[in-house]
């Protein structure tokens, strides 16, 4: 049976983080709010977690999950070939809306889906997705909602598409915005504009002017 915590009280909060982090530990899946839309999360190194949570979105191997992370040092470990600029873009955006597509380390023992050797990966600018990323290390998330359904913007929505799949859900009341973060791919010599969301082009150009833009 799924537990819910109402994170806007803070003995609930409390409660909520640590449940969320044990059921994170065991391997189990939990729903937190970000700074775009809910979020569903696994421990990014359980590859049967990370199996469980496409599963539960009906999603496939080939649409891998990307990684939230509580802090930049993190990225040390993580990821390699970073260049200036994706660390200038860093610097800039996070913690926000702005995902970067960068190759892994080739020693972590990970399986986030078909991912080609690279991760999509952020910091989001929400303090319970933090203090619960700071407490369990990195997360694959995804959002929270059935593959081919609208993201939800609360807690009730992600409840409602993944009922008890999930173990624990955050209730951070209505996220801030339903804009998707922007991606932005740094593994080549020039940044490239994946996907525009909460960032556009000219926005990310005041920090990488070369910044090229998919087709």
């Amino acid at each position: 049976m799924a537990r819910r915590y109402d994170c806007n009280d803070a003995t609930d909060r409390t409660t909520g983080l640590r449940e969320a982090a044990s059921a994170v530990r065991r391997g189990e899946l939990v729903v937190l709010p970000t700074d775009t839309v809910y979020g569903i999360g696994a421990d990014a190194f359980s590859s049967e977690a990370v199996a469980d949570l496409l599963q539960a979105k009906g999603r496939g191997r080939n649409m891998p999950t990307p990684v939230l992370i509580g802090s930049p040092n993190t990225l040390h470990g993580l990821v390699t070939d970073f260049s200036e600029q994706a660390w200038e873009l860093v610097d800039a955006f996070w913690p926000g809306a702005l995902t970067l597509v960068a190759k892994h380390q080739p020693s972590l023992q990970w399986d986030l889906g078909d991912t080609r050797g690279t991760v999509a990966i952020r910091m989001p600018l929400h303090p319970v997705a933090i203090e619960l990323l700071t407490e369990v290390g990195p997360m694959a998330v995804s959002s929270a909602n059935l593959t081919g359904h609208p993201a939800p913007e609360d807690c009730d929505a992600a409840q409602e598409m993944l009922g008890d799949s999930v173990s624990v859900y955050l209730d951070g009341g209505p996220t801030p915005g339903i804009v998707p973060s922007s991606i932005v791919d740094v593994t080549g010599k020039v940044p490239v504009l994946l996907r525009a969301g909460a960032l556009d082009a000219d926005e990310l150009r005041k920090v990488v002017p070369d910044l090229e833009v998919a087709p």
